[in-house]
């Protein structure tokens, strides 16, 4: 089972973020095995970029930093790609045994067949469930690549179908 969830343009930065963290954390407590990650911002302040660290679900005191500082009046992406890679490596080798898979997002990586795309396959033929988050730029992107198998979550619904996706599992 595949899912996904939209937010409006009126939400705030980084909102996509909190809520799966909240949920990550949220479904860890309930003691099944959740895979995944969850993106960090960290803002430093009204003229910088935020710092942007992905923490890979069971091995939260590495932390891995997903941007790069281009300097000011940069305006190049801020993606350090390759870590982005090293995360999705990361969290494939901790994916046996989990009953639910969270990510941050199908974003431009994803989209172009990198980042967390071979994990999200790789999780569906295990038959672990994925949420993530797709942002509005990204969505044709992930139509294409979910081929119709994806279900559309409203941001109310996460927690009921995380649940109900573990209590199936068990």
């Amino acid at each position: 089972m595949l899912a996904w969830f939209g937010l409006d343009d009126t939400a705030s930065p980084g909102e996509s973020d909190r809520l799966l963290a909240d949920l990550a954390q949220d479904m860890a407590a309930t003691g099944h095995r959740v895979a995944g990650a969850i993106q960090i911002n960290r803002d430093l302040g009204p003229d910088c970029a935020c710092d942007m660290d992905l923490i890979v679900l069971g091995d939260e005191t590495n932390p891995i930093r997903i941007s790069q500082s281009l300097g000011g009046g940069s305006s190049g992406c801020r993606l350090d790609t390759g870590a982005l890679e090293l995360a999705a490596a990361r969290l494939q080798s901790r994916m046996d045994g989990a009953a639910l898979m969270i990510l941050p997002k199908f974003g431009r990586q994803e989209a172009v067949g990198r980042g967390f795309r071979d994990v999200i396959g790789q999780a569906m033929l295990q038959g672990i469930p994925v949420l993530l988050h797709v942002p509005r730029q990204q969505r044709q992107a992930f139509q294409d690549f979910a081929q119709g198998m994806a279900t559309r979550l409203q941001p109310a619904d996460l927690v009921t179908w995380c649940h109900r996706q573990l209590t199936e599992a068990a």
